[in-house]
């Protein structure tokens, strides 16, 4: 297919993908479907247990569980992309699904970054304030963060959709990613996107990585000064394992975001790398971050596997 020319009306992008080369077109597709069904298969597994087990049926697994299903929307909304262009060879997309994507995409990882912020608080009231935590961290009150998270999500990324709509030209069609992201989107632009090339560095930098990360920052520095207060080390240790998942997918997702749109790419190949950890990768890491690194999580899979055996025979 020909590009669009500058000033053209867009109907449809033309969507690259991760690699030219036709060889690795099929390694490729075998590969991201092997990270989708494993992220879908580990976090609604975490899910179903949180669900079943009564063992669980506390703030932070609820937490968690939200955490679960954010992590199976996000691949499924973006790794689609690749999989649909090798099964069917057609990589156009429309117009509109591919802002929705975008927005999507946008919302839910916004929405991840709320949740883990609701996290820490759960994990500060925890360690800091054990005695009140069931009056604090009630049910009301778990409902209340996961329903402004999810709204707070998707209202926040609007803006940035709201001036991806005023672009009027476009110097290409061609999306050279393998999705409909932000930065390759403004890259094909041919009109005024000031305010737009603005927002990551100053609403999204501000709203979803500096507030955030210094609530989550704050949150720790309380959890760490409870913890040195505990005279048995038995009891610190015990103590820090409750926050070490949190902790661990913390930093692994504001990590990667960092290194996605924060700091400057060596090339096109280094940030379709780092998209590609961050919408496929650490969705798949997060249950087995908290399955291998949390006892109640194993000890409620056990008891699962056991129940189903005794009901097996």
């Amino acid at each position: 297919m020909r590009n669009m020319k500058v000033n053209q009306t867009i109907t449809y992008f033309i969507i690259k993908g991760i690699s030219d080369v036709p060889e690795l077109q099929a390694p490729i597709f075998v590969l991201v479907l092997f990270i989708y069904l494993i992220s879908l298969v580990g976090n609604m597994s975490l899910l179903l247990l949180v669900c079943l087990d009564s063992h669980l049926h506390t703030p932070m697994y609820f937490f968690l569980a939200n955490l679960s299903i954010v992590d199976m929307m996000s691949p499924t909304v973006t790794l689609h992309e690749i999989l649909l262009t090798f099964i069917t060879g057609d990589n156009t997309v429309l117009y509109l699904p591919c802002i929705v994507q975008l927005y999507l995409f946008g919302s839910l990882t916004a929405h991840e970054l709320f949740i883990l912020m609701a996290m820490s608080y759960d994990r500060y009231v925890a360690i800091c304030r054990p005695l009140n935590y069931t009056i604090i961290m009630n049910f009301k009150i778990c409902i209340v963060l996961a329903s402004l998270c999810w709204i707070f999500g998707f209202i926040a990324y609007a803006s940035f959709i709201w001036f991806v709509f005023k672009i009027s030209c476009f110097s290409t069609n061609v999306i050279d990613h393998f999705c409909c992201d932000l930065v390759p989107i403004m890259e094909i632009a041919c009109s005024d996107i000031t305010i737009l090339k603005m927002l990551p560095s100053t609403q999204g930098l501000i709203l979803y990585i500096i507030i955030p990360l210094i609530l989550i920052f704050a949150s720790y520095i309380f959890i760490i000064r409870s913890i040195m207060k505990i005279r048995s080390s038995i009891g610190r240790r015990k103590a820090f394992y409750t926050c070490s998942s949190h902790l661990t997918v913390s930093i692994l997702l504001y990590a990667t975001l960092i290194f996605q749109y924060v700091i400057p790419s060596n090339g096109l190949g280094s940030k379709k790398l780092h998209s590609l950890f961050n919408m496929a990768i650490v969705p798949m890491l997060n249950p087995f971050i908290y399955s291998l690194k949390n006892k109640d999580v194993k000890t409620a899979f056990r008891r699962r596997i056991g129940k189903c055996n005794v009901n097996a025979f």
